[in-house]
């Protein structure tokens, strides 16, 4: 840490890196925990719900692991060198949009998993599924490596060899990145709203269709609801960009507050929700966990015969 840092911004620095590190390797315990029992059970793997499932976690803990990275390295380090942050922003940009993207897939899933149970067969396939997924990716790269050509063309080389502080605000900050990211965020945002809003509104009405009783009705609704909400907290990754800027022009002595509680909002909580939803509230995944730590403590408490 920079000796010339004020002691009040040095714990400030301090209280947020020890919360971020706490809550980051808390979840991706978890997350991890849900991806080693997904891989060491084969009944998975022909479930396209389980594998975009797996996927969405495997996403998460990628962003999770460099959000929590980087922002320990800008409050330790301050400044390095802009090509390595470019390749590090170039990630975070990706699995960033991928999360939203990949719920919008479950949500179409489970659509025609409900509603359409006889074509689930022939349309959810499991190559189609993998092919899904790299199509995801793709999606994802392309406002990301847009940002990257847009910075190549509008700075002269030696701007690559400056140091800087690994932000977006510091890089892509001309017009042209700004219009990039605007319009790509307004298309991802419609396509997952819309997504949202058709796919859970079938599903809840034949949900209520198909229950002769109110407790199904009401887990179904709430299962639902649910999902809406993660959802919407990953959608916050296209609208943090607008909000903070405008509640920074409002509290700009609050800038530091601000950024970091949209950062809990938008990059832990979400992250958080996705083995309560997903996993816990599936039987058959939550049975193959209590297994898993089940055997695992009779492993550790197994005496070795010398």
């Amino acid at each position: 840490m920079n000796s010339s840092i004020p002691m009040d911004r040095f714990y400030d620095y301090l209280i947020k890196n020890v919360i971020s590190v706490f809550y980051g390797l808390i979840i991706n315990y978890i997350n991890g925990t849900f991806v080693l029992v997904f891989f060491k059970n084969t009944i998975f793997y022909s479930d396209p719900r389980y594998i975009l499932y797996t996927h969405l976690v495997i996403n998460d803990m990628i962003m999770l692991s460099i959000s929590v990275c980087l922002q320990v390295t800008v409050h330790v380090v301050g400044i390095f060198n802009l090509t390595l942050c470019c390749v590090v922003l170039l990630f975070a940009t990706i699995v960033s949009k991928n999360s939203p993207l990949n719920l919008a897939c479950m949500a179409i899933e489970r659509y025609i998993a409900i509603c359409k149970p006889l074509h689930h067969t022939q349309i959810c396939t499991v190559s189609r599924t993998y092919m899904l997924i790299w199509f995801l990716w793709t999606l994802s790269a392309v406002p990301a490596f847009t940002d990257i050509f847009i910075t190549l063309s509008a700075r002269p080389a030696s701007f690559f060899s400056t140091s800087v502080v690994c932000h977006g605000m510091f890089i892509h900050n001309t017009w042209e990145h700004t219009v990039n990211n605007t319009v790509s965020d307004v298309m991802y945002l419609t396509f997952v709203w819309t997504t949202l809003i058709v796919t859970y509104y079938k599903v809840l009405s034949a949900a209520k269709a198909a229950s002769t009783d109110r407790v199904s009705a009401r887990k179904a609704r709430n299962t639902i609801l649910l999902h809406g909400g993660q959802l919407l907290l990953c959608m916050m990754t296209y609208v943090t960009p607008f909000i903070s800027t405008s509640l920074i022009n409002l509290f700009p002595e609050s800038r530091s507050t601000i950024l970091f509680t949209l950062y809990l909002l938008t990059n832990i909580l979400p992250r958080l929700l996705s083995p309560l939803i997903y996993g816990l509230r599936d039987k058959q995944f939550a049975e193959r966990i209590k297994v898993y730590f089940c055997c695992k403590q009779i492993k550790t408490q197994i005496i070795p015969v010398k």
